[in-house]
């Protein structure tokens, strides 16, 4: 059940149902109890719209990118 684009946010029934998942991921067997798609179904979860969702995706995208950035610069200093 695709919420209509009229509808704005989807129901709460929408998300539990949904998960966020990829069509494809669903196939690989991921769902929103394993790590990995737990992790797509809150990046799927996120709106741009809400100022609060965009600060969630930037402090990920940090967590994930920090760790390369200190270990590209111990490699080269």
């Amino acid at each position: 059940m695709q919420p209509r684009p009229d509808e704005g946010e989807p129901n709460p029934e929408h998300l539990y149902f949904s998960q966020h998942l990829p069509h494809d991921a669903e196939q690989m067997g991921l769902d929103r109890n394993t790590e990995e798609g737990a992790m797509i179904a809150m990046a799927g979860a996120l709106r741009p719209a809400r100022t609060f969702h965009r600060l969630v995706a930037w402090i990920v995208v940090l967590a994930l990118t920090l760790p390369l950035l200190f270990t590209l610069l111990g490699l080269l200093l």
